[in-house]
């Protein structure tokens, strides 16, 4: 009887060790993607100042300025619809569809900006630029490390004995990555040719 008590106490301990550990490792994930939803905030907090600096001197770029406005408009709302705390595949692939649509469209104002010297002068816009682009930073080492806590988790989740227990305990799903759209595109290196 002695024997049959510690053999039940001990898989009661490790069934809730795997059981906690499977709630840290969530709570990391859930956490890593708040940080990507901070540095999203920034940069969609950044985007009317940036346009409204841009907007004085590019007159004959209203339709680069109302996509960027358009752009910046649908991934605050992706991002809103995330903040029930459900990081469903549809939802975060929603979100990495407006988030670049409005990297496409700030790249279009960045060749824009180009083209108007006094702009690119202009001690404002030099600012708001810089801090962008240290936000764009912000963001991928944000992403990487979600991905990184969604992979931990997963693989834990998946191993055993942990599978059985989070079968039990309603950690019955993976975790979803923040992919890109179009990581072919993303990654290839710009062609250059000297005709």
């Amino acid at each position: 009887m002695e024997l049959f008590l510690v053999i039940t106490a001990v898989v009661v301990v490790i069934a809730i060790v795997i059981y906690n550990s499977l709630v840290r490792y969530k709570n990391e994930y859930q956490n890593a993607f708040a940080q990507i939803d901070v540095q999203l905030h920034r940069r969609h907090d950044l985007v009317p100042n940036l346009v409204a600096t841009a907007q004085a001197y590019l007159d004959h770029e209203s339709e680069t300025l109302k996509a960027v406005t358009q752009a910046r408009n649908q991934a605050v709302s992706a991002l809103q619809s995330l903040s029930g705390g459900e990081l469903s595949s549809a939802k975060l692939a929603h979100l990495a569809q407006t988030e670049g649509a409005l990297s496409s469209a700030l790249g279009a104002l960045q060749v824009s900006i180009e083209d108007y010297p006094e702009l690119k002068a202009d001690a404002t816009m030099a600012n708001l630029s810089e801090e962008l682009s240290s936000t764009e930073n912000r963001i991928a080492f944000a992403r990487q490390a979600y991905n990184d806590s969604v992979l931990a988790y997963n693989s834990y989740r998946q191993s055993f004995p942990p599978v059985l227990i989070a079968n039990m305990t309603g950690h019955n799903q993976d975790a979803k990555l923040l992919e890109l759209n179009d990581p072919q595109r993303q990654r290839q290196a710009p062609s250059v040719s000297f005709k």
